[in-house]
């Protein structure tokens, strides 16, 4: 009998099976992969002289969902804005989870306009998805911001630019919000 002998009795556990691209806890890529796709995108762009856009979602008041309902539900809320996201975009686009709360989405062949529309449509997907934790409804803010590209920037650059933008529409957000 040697000590593996024991894992064998084992019941199986569901988990998302890890890949080198995969994130490990939600159906999109990591931050890695995300990246390489980013770039492809960026020389795609570059040559072609189509623009192309990036997303940068960052959930509202993590902590405060962590703090109100526990870590496992906010591992839940994380898979929940990734499969929303997913289904929500095409084929030709490149979801990743950058780290924590925050998410990116590669829109191919798609201008600025177009990416600030497209990220409002998914910020309502997901605060208007109905997520409920243990049958509650756990209410759902997110922020983004868009940054068009059309090749010649590193990708560091680009992920800095999206980031940017969606700090500053998260300020904007917050001053025009009544306060009580």
């Amino acid at each position: 009998l040697s000590f593996f002998d024991g894992f064998n009795n084992l019941p199986d556990i569901a988990v998302q099976p890890l890949t080198p691209t995969a994130d490990p806890l939600a159906p999109v890529a990591n931050r890695r992969a995300f990246v390489s796709e980013l770039s492809r995108m960026m020389s795609f762009a570059d040559r072609y002289g189509t623009p192309s856009s990036l997303l940068f979602f960052d959930i509202d008041n993590m902590k405060t969902i962590n703090d109100a309902v526990g870590h496992v539900a906010g591992d839940a809320v994380i898979r929940f804005v990734a499969e929303t996201l997913v289904n929500n975009v095409r084929d030709t686009d490149t979801v990743g989870r950058l780290g924590g709360d925050e998410f990116g989405v590669v829109l191919v062949n798609t201008a600025e306009a177009a990416a600030h529309e497209k990220g409002a449509q998914l910020a309502g997907a997901i605060e208007q998805g109905g997520f409920e934790w243990q049958s509650k409804p756990v209410p759902l803010s997110i922020s983004f911001g868009a940054f068009s590209f059309a090749g010649g920037l590193d990708p560091s650059k680009i992920l800095d630019e999206a980031d940017r933008a969606m700090y500053a529409k998260k300020q904007a957000d917050k001053k025009r919000m009544p306060r009580g």
